[in-house]
């Protein structure tokens, strides 16, 4: 999710679910090391709990942007191994790491040396050479080779002493594939993870990857530990809050109190001088579905690129979505879906 979960995304998606638990966008380990820190590891408080993605494949680089982390106040620092881009290939971190099974429990077990806080790593079940003549059939073929690599890479990072997984249920495709088409092409394979939670009894997984309902959360649930969502939140955050409501048992907040929320963090950024549009720009999937939410996406960017606008267009884009309903029940009033909390 680069680009996209930075810090003003994390303070706005944190008003929809208070427990949920939120990723930074992968940040490189020598980025952290040589970078603007402040930049680049500012978060509000009201974020926690937080989590700091990085990327890299030196030991002692990972170890040290790890330990800056960790006393900057992340709860939780993730290596990234499912990344497929070709920028990050050629970086030589990302998904191409899950051909090196060594190398990445080297540098957990550095991060781990390093921290005091949980360290995890972000994988898929696989690779494929984008450029091999079989791609597509070694992209939809998941056999008992394919397997024993897969267990032989989570096996080594278990023995340095990770004891969480993030696992993207697909093969990567490394080369002529898009990330896009990375996210969408490969099959998911869901069965693969529980197959993993079944031979490593005292590892926690988590599933990621094509979680698009509450159903298919719920199925998730019962294979794996938890559950991770990417573009499926940020494109429609209400989604967070059915989730919250019904796994987490949280009330849902008050469309108004996060309207005032947001749209305070979003004045005093611009007081610190942020552009408007750095906050605005993750807020446009905010009531997708409901009347007017076409209108609020188009008045809340078009105005935001205005250098005299000013924070409180967020809440006059809004109002266009509630007059635009027409109907005896605002959808500026979130309510809880007809079902009762979860208890598991």
């Amino acid at each position: 999710m680069m680009d996209w979960t930075d810090r003003h995304c994390r303070f706005f998606l944190r008003g929809f679910s208070v427990g949920t638990l939120l990723y930074t966008e992968m940040i490189h380990a020598n980025a952290i090391i040589h970078g603007d820190r402040q930049r680049l590891l500012g978060y509000h408080p009201e974020e926690h709990p937080l989590a700091l993605q990085l990327g890299g494949s030196d030991p002692n680089a990972l170890a040290l942007a790890a330990r800056i982390g960790a006393d900057a106040g992340y709860d939780e620092i993730n290596l990234n191994c499912g990344c497929p881009s070709d920028k990050v290939q050629q970086g030589e971190f990302g998904a191409c790491l899950m051909n090196e099974p060594a190398r990445v429990a080297e540098c957990v077990a550095a991060m781990r040396a390093a921290v005091p806080v949980p360290v995890t790593v972000k994988m898929r079940i696989g690779t494929v050479d984008g450029h091999a003549p079989d791609r597509g059939e070694a992209m939809r073929r998941f056999d008992a080779q394919d397997y024993e690599k897969l267990r032989v890479f989570v096996a080594q990072l278990a023995a340095v002493g990770c004891e969480a997984m993030i696992v993207h249920a697909r093969k990567a495709v490394l080369g002529r594939f898009s990330p896009k088409d990375n996210r969408e092409v490969p099959p998911l394979r869901y069965d693969v993870v529980a197959r993993l939670r079944a031979d490593f009894p005292i590892l926690r997984f988590a599933l990621n990857g094509g979680l698009r309902s509450l159903p298919l959360v719920r199925d998730a649930l019962s294979i794996a530990d938890s559950a991770m969502l990417g573009r499926e939140a940020y494109h429609r955050p209400q989604f967070l809050v059915d989730l919250a409501w019904e796994i987490l048992g949280e009330a849902p907040q008050d469309t108004g109190a996060l309207l005032g929320r947001i749209t305070a963090y979003a004045a005093a950024q611009q007081a610190n001088g942020a552009r408007l549009s750095a906050v605005t720009r993750h807020l446009l999937g905010w009531f997708t579905g409901e009347p007017g939410s076409r209108e609020f996406r188009r008045l809340l960017s078009e105005s935001a690129r205005d250098p005299a606008a000013r924070a409180d267009i967020i809440l006059q884009a809004a109002a266009q979505v509630q007059r635009s309903a027409q109907a005896p029940h605002s959808p500026l009033a979130l309510h809880p879906p007809h079902t009762q909390p979860s208890t598991g």
